[in-house]
């Protein structure tokens, strides 16, 4: 019996794109594969079955380009009702890549939003220049850290953070290993760490922030988010693929934190290792990181210990800083057994908005070293001055 429904006359019939890489024979199995995609991510029901034509026409996406993309590779784009999406990040999750991420042969390459579907979301709250704007630093390169290694106890790591906020590191960060073990309690430790950060600021007249990660069960999230800023945090870690991207966006929205948030990559590598499925690199560190909120995005660089390429990180430099509506660009944060002999590379790589993260090589101490020298050697090769030894 066929369903009279008025309510799909309402759609504005407005869409937004998404481009997958598929795997495919021919042409013509690559657009059979893109109509397949076409009605899974939206009605998930065989076409022939749907109730009207006003579903048919105003519901399922619609393939607007095939593209040969070479060695069996084509490129489609679909456009979907922005309607769809609900105003919701989790929904524009699920029609951008939910049952299709189950399938072989199929990556989401990049999407584009116009700016009705992007009104919901408020992205990053400082962003590139908000963030310098907090730290006064406009003119090279930002330094982070992390504060390592997991078994120190709070009053340790805050006599770490101490020297390298000496040192002149922009944001110390906490591991992402660091949570609320019991030999290293939240609370305690993000007290102790604030207020030496603090300490340090006051006597170099710098402005380095203090970043405690925030990622936690979901029920605490908020709670010791707002915790941490009533302790002194200058900003927060957040892991948005042990906690969620929404989650990431809802402290990103919260007005009671008012604080920069870099997103550290924990569980979402396995989302961008092949090039047959998954996420783009563009999409995973640069546009929805930057839908979600944060303000910054680490990755691991090229030729650390993990196996990304050039290429691959210049995909998520184009996702953190081109146009992507009224979202402002974020720091691209290349990490993963970075050394202080590769700054003057990493620098020629990135150019000046980049934040750059060491962590385990400053306490690789050379002869005559301490950790504070150690680190405004490291400041000195990020902003190519003389160094300072």
């Amino acid at each position: 019996m066929p369903i009279h429904d008025p309510v799909v006359l309402s759609l504005s019939r407005e869409r937004f794109g998404a481009t997958y890489r598929l795997r495919a024979d021919s042409a013509a199995d690559a657009m059979a594969r893109a109509r397949e995609i076409c009605l899974e991510q939206t009605v998930e029901f065989p076409d022939a079955l749907l109730p009207n034509a006003r579903i048919r026409d105003g519901i399922v996406g619609t393939v607007a380009e095939l593209a040969p993309a070479g060695d069996g590779a084509w490129d489609a784009t679909i456009r979907y009702p922005v309607e769809a999406a609900g105003g919701e990040l989790t929904q524009l999750l699920n029609v951008l890549f939910g049952n299709i991420s189950l399938q072989a042969g199929v990556r989401l390459l990049d999407f584009e939003l116009p700016a009705s579907l992007l009104r919901p979301f408020h992205g990053p709250r400082f962003g590139i220049a908000g963030l310098r704007k907090r730290l006064g630093v406009h003119d090279r390169p930002l330094l982070c850290t992390a504060l390592k290694p997991m078994g120190l106890s709070p009053a340790a790591l805050a006599e770490l953070a101490y020297g390298l906020a000496l040192g002149g590191i922009d944001l110390i960060k906490d591991d992402h290993g660091l949570a609320d073990q019991p030999f290293c309690p939240f609370e305690e430790r993000v007290a102790r760490c604030a207020e030496a950060v603090a300490r340090a600021n006051r006597e170099t007249g710098e402005r380095c922030l203090y970043l405690p990660n925030v990622t936690a069960p979901a029920d605490r999230i908020q709670q010791r988010a707002r915790r941490a800023r009533e302790l002194g945090a200058g900003g927060l870690l957040f892991c948005p693929g042990l906690a969620g991207l929404d989650a990431l966006r809802a402290l990103a929205d919260d007005p009671a934190l008012d604080l920069p948030i870099l997103g550290h990559p924990a569980f979402i590598g396995g989302l961008a290792v092949g090039p047959d499925a998954g996420l783009s690199h563009r999409v995973l560190y640069g546009r929805l990181h930057r839908l979600a909120g944060a303000d910054a995005a680490i990755f691991p660089h090229s030729g650390g210990r993990f196996a990304y390429s050039e290429a691959e990180c210049r995909d998520i430099v184009t996702g953190c800083t081109d146009a992507m509506g009224k979202l402002a660009p974020i720091f691209p944060v290349p990490a993963g057994g970075m050394r202080l002999a590769r700054v003057a590379e990493l620098r020629a790589f990135y150019g000046v908005d980049v934040m750059l993260l060491i962590g385990g090589d400053l306490h690789a101490l050379e002869p005559g070293e301490d950790l504070v020298r150690r680190c405004r050697r490291f400041r000195a090769l990020a902003a190519d001055v003389a160094d300072p030894r």
